[in-house]
């Protein structure tokens, strides 16, 4: 039996599309499982579309959601003189034709269908003609000859046997009239030499499935395996596509999703083991097989996104954390300054409690980032003449304490309240938007340990 090795194969036209995300990572999951190999080809022969900087968001998209593959990329625009050799073989051994049809031509055929509300296929008129009767003044594209009786058993790994009745795979193109070769050939020559056994993809791959078997089987080629996953649906029951929000993975890292999360979330969409639900990267690699994936389609929920990513942050390793936030607030935001790095991994033991992203604690945190904090109009107006007096009687108390802890500030807070006929609100509230710059945030007591004594009288002097 051969080594398990899959691939992962995107077109770099775009960012990576969530989609595509759970396809590399079933691919690298169910290789690791196997003890295979994982394999990245960037399919880059449509020239105009494609460009380097998708390949390269590609990659690093990959490599920030933890999907490692073995080797180098597989570059296919490199390949394509090994796509012509075999489009000239298939045409050599009978398995292919020169075709001569005029655009115009092919159009017509395809109104006709349309008025008949049939799907077009084309009507192999140049299958068994001679090329004696070829117009000179037309270039030829090569077609496949596909099978015509008969029909066609598909063994797939997540959907089971499907069948399809040969006489409605058209004749498709292999080398179009400029010479360049089409995915379904330049496809199934990479895979071949790739050596790659399983082909776990979007189930919207199904037919050039059919097509791709037909080139294996032309050339005396060993088969792949193929599994086609469910596609993802929107909330609305609608295909995900790249014009939906939050399609791509730029727009989690964005609102800082955490790549752990994400992960987790995405193995769990289409796929199950028992009534588990979180897993580590051991386990997923551990627990992860085909009979796993169901065969309906399945909603991205943004709510779910949210409270798996609301569970990492609580519950990983603070240092961890820390360096994730870092690095979200210098891609988006602002570089943390090292005079605010220690203050910030102290107070992350309540920054996360209420946090569902990274954003989200970078808001938290921001009056302890900023050295200079805005107040809106809004929350100015609720700093009346009994908050300014609440404001310098808390100041004159502070002063005289030495250490800040929530023991030390307790009974400053609590004879404020009494002594000014309000409750913890009426205190907590003006000292918070004093503070921070406004009036929602951490718990009062965090702010003023965090943000330290000689910090939180300069702010309250500043007021």
């Amino acid at each position: 039996m051969s080594k398990v090795a899959t691939r992962f194969a995107p077109s770099p036209t775009g960012p990576l599309h969530i989609g595509g995300v759970r396809t590399a990572l079933f691919n690298w999951l169910f290789s690791k499982n196997q003890n295979g190999t994982f394999h990245l080809r960037i399919e880059d022969t449509d020239k105009e579309r494609s460009k380097d900087e998708y390949k390269d968001q590609i990659i690093k998209s990959l490599k920030w959601i933890g999907i490692g593959y073995d080797g180098s990329e597989y570059i296919q625009s490199s390949k394509i003189n090994d796509h012509i050799n075999i489009a000239n073989e298939l045409l050599k051994n009978g398995h292919a034709y020169k075709c001569y049809c005029s655009n115009e031509e092919i159009e017509e055929q395809k109104n006709r269908a349309k008025q008949k509300k049939i799907p077009y296929i084309y009507d192999r008129k140049w299958r068994d003609k001679s090329e004696t009767d070829a117009p000179k003044d037309i270039k030829p594209t090569i077609r496949f000859k596909s099978k015509i009786d008969g029909s066609t058993i598909l063994k797939d790994l997540v959907q089971g046997d499907i069948e399809i009745e040969n006489n409605t795979i058209e004749d498709f193109i292999i080398l179009r009239n400029d010479g360049s070769p089409t995915y379904n050939l330049s496809a199934s020559v990479d895979d071949h030499h790739m050596n790659i056994t399983h082909i776990i993809r979007g189930d919207d791959h199904k037919i050039n499935t059919f097509k791709q078997m037909q080139i294996y089987s032309s050339m005396n080629w060993k088969i792949p395996s193929f599994a086609h996953i469910p596609l993802i649906h929107t909330t609305e029951g609608k295909k995900l596509s790249k014009r939906d929000n939050a399609s791509t993975l730029d727009d989690y890292s964005k609102i800082g999703i955490m790549p752990e999360a994400l992960r987790n979330y995405l193995l769990r969409l289409g796929w199950s083991f028992k009534d588990k639900e979180i897993f580590t990267e051991e386990e997923s690699i551990q627990y992860f097989n085909l009979e796993g994936i169901g065969k309906s389609p399945s909603k991205l929920d943004m709510s779910r996104i949210l409270s798996l990513n609301e569970h990492y942050i609580k519950n990983i390793d603070e240092n961890e954390l820390f360096n994730q936030l870092a690095k979200y607030c210098e891609n988006y935001k602002e570089k943390i300054s090292n005079e605010k790095v220690d203050k910030i991994k102290s107070s992350l033991v309540f920054l996360k409690n209420k946090a569902k992203t990274l954003e989200d604690i970078y808001k938290n945190s921001k009056y302890i980032v900023l050295d200079k904090i805005s107040i809106s109009k809004d929350d100015i107006k609720l700093l009346d003449d009994k908050a300014k007096k609440i404001i310098s009687e808390f100041l004159t108390s502070i002063s005289k304490i030495e250490k800040l802890n929530k023991e030390t500030l307790e009974p400053i807070v609590n004879h404020l309240i009494k002594s000014n006929g309000t409750n913890f609100k009426g205190v907590g509230q003006p000292l918070r938007i004093v503070l921070t710059g406004s009036k929602f945030g951490p718990g009062i007591y965090d702010i003023i340990i965090s943000l330290g004594k000689s910090e939180v009288i300069k702010r309250l002097n500043f007021s």
